[in-house]
């Protein structure tokens, strides 16, 4: 008999299925109102230069539903709501397209884009939007940062092969321009002036450059006759501007020198690009002289980020953490020098270490406010901290001996032995404890108004204080065959020693006014840049009053000519070591006070120059002439011992550079960039008590190579050679200064090599096999041979002293052949 089922059972089983039907239904009816409810999509379209872009194409991927801005960037439209992803797409004649991807899109949404001008290739001709150069900024092409060969990289590498530029120590950043010295160089980074550490002595100790490469969208340059919206230094301005990204974007470079990684991405009305670097010059390092255990870490952070509340209002934020810790062990040194007939060789040995370190806090916050297409306004808070310890206690046993040249070449000690009848033996003892911090707020203020067509208005004032706190105690102590130096029967003296525990307190107010006149006249377009610049400091109480002009003209008749001239009045502001002046006490010790009748050092600079534009072999070439006149005055003069600029303190002379500067650029091949540079120089300088002297950074000739090839038949292979060779620099006995007899190092002669494969590419084919692949822009494998011909460069020298007094100026010589291998992905 069958059992029946209970009627109760099938009521709850009947229930369950009836509800769920309702759930479904009720979802069923949701979603399809949720389909049928239209959304708003609404925002403005505008430049790099925040101007907004008219007739600007909106369009949802693979629909007709989309619109066209207006004359002032805003576009609106209506869209069915969707719950499925959509992608939607921007685009103008000459900008670079951009899209933005939603997973769902069921609510009102504003969107706000910035468009990249474009750079296009059509067949072999690249195409890109390019300015006739009217003014002494030059535009630094930034896709020539990611393949330029050289132990530093970045951007202070590669300007350094820049006309009038040059760079005698691979190991660090620091250039000179024009005779001038690093301090007389300006470097800006989204407006605000950026800091280094003060307290650095050796190209080892400096560690990375403020400005990071993988983070820098544009890059201008000037090497002199800057206009007024720069500040109070002599030589030059470096102007970066930082990526803003419209859509995520990073790479990983993996180095034996140096890595890093950046990520910027933009959601809505937020961007930000956020990069690491880290880098180890201990293998670099270990082809020098001194043989040693190196342990120096440089490392830094950096991330700029943006906001955008509306089209006319934005706040940034630009941060950077930047450390150096630099740890050195030497053990032994062997250096040969002389000449072939009076060959010589100084062999050390040596007990002790060096620990430094450098940590610099900067931060800037800016606010942004552009009305209308005619004004913009900005406002920047920015701060800057230093903390700087330099500390070491070093002893060296050194043996200085002639060398006789056997018939086959080799050296050998001509006594036979190292230790008996040399030119001489003694002990030096280096010993420091030296701090100091530092810090800087600046505030300002910058605008600019569009008067009409022709007349562009920029003023600004800013106001800025400093605190520096120093402490230095460093001495040195030697004995040559027993006898301390310098002698005495009664007490034990230092060859050369150095005390301070000063402080700085100053406040620095600034203000500058320009017009931008553009107009025709004559058959051609003339380009008018008059300013004048004003500041005060109230450690001297000096006021500075500092007009500008700069002027340029482009002829109807001849597009291809552009003519440019300016003339100026510049000012060197002193910062802290132009003020610390030495002075000798009742003991004899070297004791350091801030000077504060310092003044100012000045120059009047005037420059005129060409560029010309033609072609050649079917590619496209321009020639670059540049001659230039500085009359200085109020000079305060300076020595160099390795990096470190050590000041006299005081305004004793007057002096002038003069020369011509020639650039050569080109294309060689479609794509990429080359150029070569030949600069000649002479400067020189009258100082009181001392005489006439050459100045220290003024080589008398300069010349320099950036050549960038495909391989044949390959054009995933690129080869970057970059070449320098510049007149030796004017050097003097550190321990003497300006007294000593000056006599010229060797010239600086150095080749770097660089090849670059790309060995996956989004076209690939099997590239698309992989989701991880197909979101990799590029990867790249690297390989570098720094000094390719081996050849040795003297940095500095090291002065010893024989049995009877006589010095000798031993020669620190700078790095030697280093191979380097990079991968690196973009993505």
């Amino acid at each position: 008999m069958k059992e029946a089922i209970p009627r109760k059972n099938k009521h709850i089983k009947l229930n369950g299925i009836y509800r769920l039907s309702f759930i479904l239904l009720c979802s069923l009816l949701c979603s399809q109102a949720a389909m049928a409810q239209s959304v708003r999509v609404s925002g403005y379209v505008l430049d790099r230069g925040e101007k907004p872009i008219p007739f600007a194409g909106v369009k949802v991927r693979g629909t007709g539903t989309g619109a066209t801005t207006n004359l002032k960037g805003y576009y609106e439209f209506r869209m069915k709501a969707t719950t499925d992803s959509i992608t939607i797409e921007f685009s103008s004649m000459g900008y670079q397209g951009v899209s933005r991807s939603f997973p769902s899109l069921t609510k009102d949404t504003r969107l706000n884009v910035r468009l990249a001008e474009a750079e296009m290739e059509l067949s072999s001709v690249t195409v890109q939007a390019t300015k006739r150069r009217l003014n002494t900024m030059e535009r630094v092409n930034t896709r020539d940062l990611r393949v330029n060969a050289g132990p530093t990289g970045g951007v202070e590498s590669l300007i350094s092969t820049y006309a009038g530029v040059t760079q005698n120590n691979e190991l660090s950043s620091q250039y000179s321009v024009r005779g001038g010295s690093y301090d007389e160089n300006m470097v800006y980074v989204n407006g605000v002036e950026v800091y280094r550490p003060l307290l650095v002595r050796s190209a080892q100790q400096e560690g990375l450059s403020f400005v990071n490469p993988d983070l820098t969208q544009s890059v201008q340059f000037s090497a002199g006759g800057f206009t007024a919206d720069y500040g109070d230094k002599m030589s030059s301005v470096l102007d970066i501007r930082y990526k803003q990204p419209q859509e995520k974007e990073g790479a990983v470079l993996l180095g034996m020198l140096q890595s890093s990684a950046y990520y910027g991405s933009s959601a809505g009305a937020f961007s930000q690009i956020t990069g690491v670097r880290y880098k180890s010059a201990k293998s670099l390092l270990g082809t020098t002289d001194t043989k040693a255990e190196y342990d120096p870490i440089y490392a830094d952070g950096q991330t700029f980020m943006t906001y955008r509340f509306s089209p006319k209002l934005s706040v940034s934020f630009l941060g950077n953490i930047s450390q150096t810790r630099y740890k050195f062990v030497p053990q032994t040194r062997e250096t040969s020098f002389g000449t072939q007939s009076d060959a010589k060789k100084l062999k050390i040995f040596f007990d002790g270490q060096e620990q430094d370190r450098f940590l610099t806090y900067f931060g800037a916050f800016s606010m942004n406010f552009v009305p209308d297409d005619k004004q913009r306004h900005t406002v920047t808070l920015s701060a800057f901290n230093s903390n700087e310890r330099e500390t070491y206690d070093i002893q060296g046993e050194y043996f200085l001996n002639d060398v006789q040249l056997g018939a086959d070449g080799t050296a050998s000690m001509a006594s036979g032995s190292e230790n008996s009848n040399g030119l001489g033996i003694g002990r030096n003892h280096e010993h420091a404890r030296n701090r100091l911090n530092y810090r800087v707020l600046n505030m300002g203020y910058r605008g600019e108004i569009k008067l009409n067509e022709k007349h562009r208005l920029q003023a600004g004032v800013s106001a800025q204080m400093e605190k520096i706190a120093d402490h230095i105690s460093e001495w040195e102590r030697r004995d040559s065959v027993g006898y301390n130096l310098p002698h005495s029967e009664t007490v034990l003296l230092m060859y050369n020693n150095l005390y301070a525990d000063t402080q700085m307190r100053g406040t620095r107010l600034s203000a500058f006014v320009q017009d931008r006149f553009n107009f025709s006249m004559g058959g051609g377009t003339f380009s008018l840049i008059p300013g004048i610049r004003a500041s005060w400091w109230s450690f001297n109480k000096e006021l500075l009053v500092s007009p500008r002009i700069s002027m340029g003209y482009s002829p109807e008749s001849n597009p291809a000519l552009v003519l440019r001239a300016a003339a100026g009045l510049y000012y060197q502001a002193p910062f802290y070591k132009e003020l610390r002046l030495t002075y000798k006490d009742a003991e004899g010790n070297n004791v350091v006070v801030l000077n504060e009748k310092i003044r100012s050092q000045g120059a009047f600079h005037i420059l005129a120059g060409a560029d010309y534009t033609f072609e050649m072999g079917g590619r496209k070439y321009k020639f670059t002439a540049e001659a230039y006149y500085k009359s200085l005055f109020n000079i305060n003069p300076y020595i160099i011992e390795n990096v470190k600029i050590r000041y006299l303190g005081e305004n004793i002379g007057s002096g002038y550079a003069a020369g011509i500067d020639l650039k050569l650029f080109g294309e060689l091949v479609p794509g990429v960039d080359s150029w070569l540079t030949a600069s000649i120089i002479k400067a020189r300088q009258k100082l009181d008590g001392y005489g006439s002297l050459p100045l220290m950074n003024a080589p008398t000739y300069n010349f320099s190579f950036f050549l960038q090839e495909y391989v044949p038949g390959n054009k995933r292979i690129t080869a970057t050679l970059r070449a320098a060779l510049s007149g030796g620099l004017p050097q003097l006995n550190p321990s003497k200064g300006l007294s000593s007899p000056a006599f010229t190092a060797p010239a600086y002669k150095r080749v770097d090599l660089g090849v670059m494969y790309k060995w996956l590419d989004p076209d690939d084919s099997f590239a698309g096999r992989s989701k991880w692949l197909m979101r990799v822009k590029g990867a790249y494998i690297g390989a570098d041979l720094f000094n390719l011909f081996d050849m040795t460069n003297v940095n500095s020298y090291y002065w010893v002293s024989d049995a009877y007094q006589q010095q000798y100026a031993v020669p620190n010589y700078l790095t030697r052949r280093q191979f380097n291998l990079r991968l690196l992905v973009e993505f």
